[in-house]
């Protein structure tokens, strides 16, 4: 088989699956988990995705790129969800936003799960809005570290912080160079009340991460999966592809001034 370049919607080899969460409140949420297609994963990555009254769900581009290809390129087991009240492709989960409070049941959820499947060094990867649910209800015991795409620190108290703080457990900030809400020099400042943060700026690169996807898998991996960094960008394997155009009217995300369509903008 000859080899092919991996492309933003190319889908590598991996067992995948749908399934349900449910929440300490009574809610069922839909959700995705892929692991390696062959062999058992070496760490499991759980993604909280970006605001879902701007458009954010388990199908934002990075996550979606991740699951697609992480478990076949750095054999990682990587589960998205949706959280309440968020539609993707998947589904809709049940409930409504919460403004990131109610969330709390969410994110337990989607740890205890990765528990009882028995799946090996949880990594949290937040993402915006999904930062601040990390940074708020991620420290956790099963939960080895966290990783914040475009942290905004909107909710985020210093109390959380200090939680993290305390936990020592590895903690990694990648902030885009153009970031709309936190750049690279602000977060250091910010971040310095957890000693063992990493904040990486990455130049160039914007709140959504278009055209940077292929990096922030790359310094994820780095962090989770070191032996299999930096991730090939050909396959020699067999290969599909995903349907881009379904996501086409769910683009914007996180902060985003236009909502997706069907939502309403319930917060800022």
């Amino acid at each position: 088989m000859s080899t092919q370049p991996i492309r933003a919607n190319s889908i590598l080899p991996a067992r995948r699956e749908d399934i349900t969460l449910t929440t300490a409140d009574g809610l069922t949420l839909v959700g995705e988990l892929a692991v390696p297609a062959d062999r058992p994963p070496v760490a499991t990555l759980i993604c909280l995705h970006p605001l879902p009254t701007h458009g954010g769900m388990m199908d934002s581009h990075v996550y979606r790129k991740a699951a697609w290809r992480l478990p076949a390129l750095a054999d990682l087991a990587v589960l998205r969800f949706n959280t309440r009240g968020t539609s993707s492709v998947r589904g809709t989960s049940e409930g409504e936003f919460g403004g990131g409070v109610t969330e709390r049941f969410d994110v337990a959820a989607a740890i205890e799960y990765a528990e009882f499947a028995e799946l090996p060094s949880v990594w949290l990867v937040g993402w915006s809005f999904g930062t601040d649910l990390t940074l708020r209800y991620g420290c956790e015991p099963d939960v080895v570290g966290a990783i914040l795409l475009s942290p905004p620190l909107r909710t985020s108290t210093e109390d959380d912080l200090a939680v993290w703080a305390r936990a020592d457990k590895p903690l990694t900030a990648l902030v885009p160079e153009f970031d709309d809400y936190l750049r690279p020099d602000e977060a250091r400042v910010r971040f310095a009340a957890i000693p063992q943060a990493e904040v990486v700026g990455v130049p160039g690169a914007k709140h959504l991460w278009v055209g940077d996807a292929e990096t922030v898998l790359d310094e994820i991996v780095r962090r989770v999966n070191p032996s299999a960094y930096p991730l090939p960008r050909e396959w020699d394997g067999p290969m599909e592809y995903g349907d881009a155009s379904a996501y086409a009217d769910r683009t914007v995300a996180a902060f985003s001034d236009v909502p997706a369509p069907g939502t309403e903008q319930t917060a800022r």
